[in-house]
């Protein structure tokens, strides 16, 4: 690779003349990690580009950390970051090119300025906010929030540097007992749990920032990272000089436990308070939530210098950078603030009393016993809004829709119906002690009219008035080991041995039974007029395919299929199969007619996809990977239509609704949406993880698509529905 002469202190003697390619014009920083170069985009644009340091390139764990860096940047890549244009992890020399943004970061601008003015500070606190929401909605955590890392570009604030951040369903690559982060910018779980450092924390580094921002100094200030971690972690904060305004908010970003944090929706709402209060132009929808100061003229810079005019800047920071040193403080005594959070919560209580009303937990009487949770509050007749509603724990519930009710099943909750308008719980039935099963119990179904219910433990079948949850009839079903599969107003039972016996769902009446040869047959109902009971052999060589009628119990056809394989869904007259191979990937999708079970065609995939969870609608198959890729397969051309990385590991099957969307639920809790017909990323939903961060998710069940809206399920035992046509919204 040609190379150029050294171009500045810390630079490496010899510097690459191009990372991919892009041609290096001009070295803007250099840090301990790599150098950042200024380089053009085929259009013009300038570009930041950071060339990691040659001996980290030798580094395998290193390699891992940047590409994590590169993975989180581009997850989060928007308003209010630095969107990364291109990126090569595995390049010779690790590379990855951001949008070049002018502007100071807000560490040189306190320190060439002074501290920001009131407005400023109020425009920084919503658009940082802003900027954590956007960060967290990815599923990333950015750790490391400090005011070399926040740039005061001309529109807004921007986080940049997302060398220690770390998505939250990806590998920590850290090491045990090493320090991560900016002592005087890290929250108190950062020094006493760094493995478990969540969302909270960059809302507490934050707070940090604000204080830096008004006074040039940090809450906690000390010569040694030692006392400044004790003092993060026992010690009151100093806030004084934050404008009387801003110290109760910032105080409860400061606060020491994660759960007493406000939210940065939370924060934003705040700050648009003050800044209808004072500012006279002072929320200007345009801006995507950004706050203007009052009667700034278009020409008028943002950051407008407060003491001396600034030198512009660059989107890239240069590493190590000591936080800049304040000026001396006017009295010769600084006072310290030492307020409790309760203290800090009743003085901001009257700020924020309509958003706290909002935030009031209600718990509603159900018919049976009640799972309580947070209800949201009551909409207009009609209309919907978006609701969360907590059912169990331990585990994501799993629903169905039929009767224009969500019907549930969670860990402790037998049965329940939500209202699917505003999420309110219309009956719920608690789990009998010591029926918990090892695993996700099937989703409550509607069958003869009457709602069919497996009891955790696979021991009985349940048959509830989907009106009130009272039982109409329930059988023992131990002998079949949780093969029920209910289609129609049938409910087939499959045991060990072959035999498949058929119940009336209204009354629990047997209707057939007949042995169908097969050894441990799998039952599946994947649309039509027919149910599957499938048998793979020991060797995963080969699978027989069984056709049943569930009516008659008459078989409509049987066929043996190379591989091991599974029934994804019905179209166009065709039964569609997924073909794995021995490593449990997918490698192929196998058609079968629905009417004799001929071999129709095969439609190999491009890579093979390990774990894949499949869809089947409208002629096109839609397959998520435990990797993340979500691909879109022709099924009529055999052509890949698109592969897009999601980021999700493990997540459930994608769910396809008329609309154009395809929604997939992930590890985290997040329902994500993305283009039908490009594979685009369209939106998501906050995250709604698991209690325990120490247990792997199960499985997830796939979204509910009704009514134009989607119903998904969390690991944190909640159940939630949002508006399906505007996702960029959630």
């Amino acid at each position: 690779m040609p190379s150029r002469p050294r171009s500045g202190p810390g630079a490496e003697a010899e510097l690459p003349e191009y990372a991919g390619h892009y041609r290096l014009e001009e070295r803007l920083g250099a840090g301990g990690m790599g150098v950042v170069h200024l380089a053009r985009s085929a259009a013009g644009l300038p570009l930041a580009v950071k060339v990691v340091h040659a001996e980290f390139a030798r580094d395998p764990e290193f390699r891992g950390r940047f590409r994590q860096e590169v993975a989180a940047a581009r997850r989060v890549s928007g308003a209010f970051t630095a969107p990364v244009v291109d990126a090569d992890p595995d390049a010779e020399r690790p590379w990855m090119a951001t949008l070049f943004i002018p502007g100071l970061t807000l560490a040189d601008h306190v320190k060439r300025n002074g501290p920001l003015t009131p407005a400023q500070l109020r425009h920084l606190t919503a658009g940082l906010a802003e900027a954590l929401r956007d960060i967290h909605r990815a599923g990333v955590v950015h750790r490391d929030l400090k005011p070399s890392n926040v740039l005061l570009a001309e529109d807004s604030a921007k986080v940049i540097d997302f060398g220690i951040s770390r998505p939250k369903d990806s590998e920590l690559r850290t090491e045990t007992g090493k320090l991560i982060g900016t002592p005087p910018f890290m929250a108190p779980e950062q020094f006493r749990r760094p493995r478990e450092v969540g969302p909270a924390a960059d809302v507490f580094a934050l707070g940090s920032v604000l204080v830096h921002a008004a006074t040039g100094r940090g809450p906690f200030d000390s010569d040694s990272p030692y006392l400044v971690a004790y003092q993060v972690v026992h010690d009151e904060p100093d806030v004084t000089g934050v404008p009387g305004e801003l110290a109760p908010l910032v105080l409860r970003c400061l606060a020491k436990e994660p759960e007493d944090r406000p939210t940065p929706d939370e924060l934003m709402a705040e700050v648009r308070r003050m800044a209808g209060r004072y500012d006279t132009q002072a929320f200007d929808a345009t801006t995507s939530g950004a706050f203007i100061p009052a009667q700034r003229e278009p020409s008028e810079p943002l950051w407008e210098a407060s003491k001396s005019a600034g030198v512009p800047g660059s989107s890239v920071k240069t590493e190590p950078e000591p936080e800049p040193e304040s000026e001396p403080e006017p009295e010769p005594v600084r006072s310290r603030i030492r307020i409790s959070r309760r203290v800090a919560v009743a003085l901001t209580g009257a700020l924020v009393l309509a958003g706290a009303l909002a935030l009031t937990p209600v718990l509603l009487p159900t018919a049976d016993d009640s799972a309580g949770g947070q209800e949201t509050p009551a909409a207009a007749p009609g209309a919907f809004h978006a609701w969360n509603r907590l059912l169990g724990s331990g585990a994501a519930p799993v629903c169905s829709y039929g009767k224009k009710a969500l019907l549930c099943t969670a860990p402790g909750v037998l049965a329940a119906s939500v209202d699917p308008l505003d999420g309110t719980v219309l009956w719920l039935r608690k789990a009998a002690e010591g029926t918990a099963g090892d695993a996700p119990a099937p989703a409550p179904v509607l069958s003869g009219g009457l709602l069919q219910v497996v009891t955790p433990d696979s021991s009985r079948l349940l048959a509830l008035d989907p009106a009130t949850g009272r039982t109409r009839w329930s059988m023992g079903i131990s002998a079949y080991q949780g093969q029920v599969q209910p289609v129609g107003d049938t409910v087939l039972l499959a045991a060990p041995d072959g035999t498949v016996t058929a119940v009336d769902g209204a009354t629990g009446e047997q209707r057939w039974q007949r042995p169908l040869r097969l050894d441990q047959p799998a039952l599946s109902y994947v649309g039509g007029d027919l149910a599957y009971a499938t048998t793979v052999a020991a060797d995963g060589v080969d699978s027989v395919v069984t056709a049943v009628d569930p009516r008659t119990g008459t078989v409509r056809w049987q066929q043996r299929s190379a591989g091991s394989v599974t029934p994804v869904g019905v179209t166009d007259g065709v039964l569609w199969c997924t073909r794995l191979d021995t490593e449990n990937r997918a490698v192929a999708l196998v058609g079968h007619r629905v009417k004799d079970g001929a071999a129709a065609r095969r439609v190999p995939l491009q890579l093979p996809l390990s774990d894949a969870a499949v869809t089947v609608r409208q002629g096109k198959a839609y397959l998520l990977a435990a990797g993340g890729a979500l691909v879109a397969q022709d099924l009529v051309s055999g052509k890949q239509v698109w592969r897009s990385e999601t980021s999700v590991s493990r997540g459930s099957a994608p769910a396809v609704d008329t609309g154009g969307r395809v929604y997939v639920t992930s590890p985290d809790g997040r329902l994500i949406a993305t283009d039908l017909r490009t594979g685009t990323a369209l939106g998501q939903t906050r995250l709604r993880p698991a209690a325990r961060h120490d247990r792997v998710v199960p499985g997830l069940p796939v979204p509910v698509v009704a009514d134009g809206r989607v119903y998904a399920s969390a690991p944190d035992g909640t159940v939630f529905g949002v508006d399906g046509s505007h996702p960029e919204d959630w």
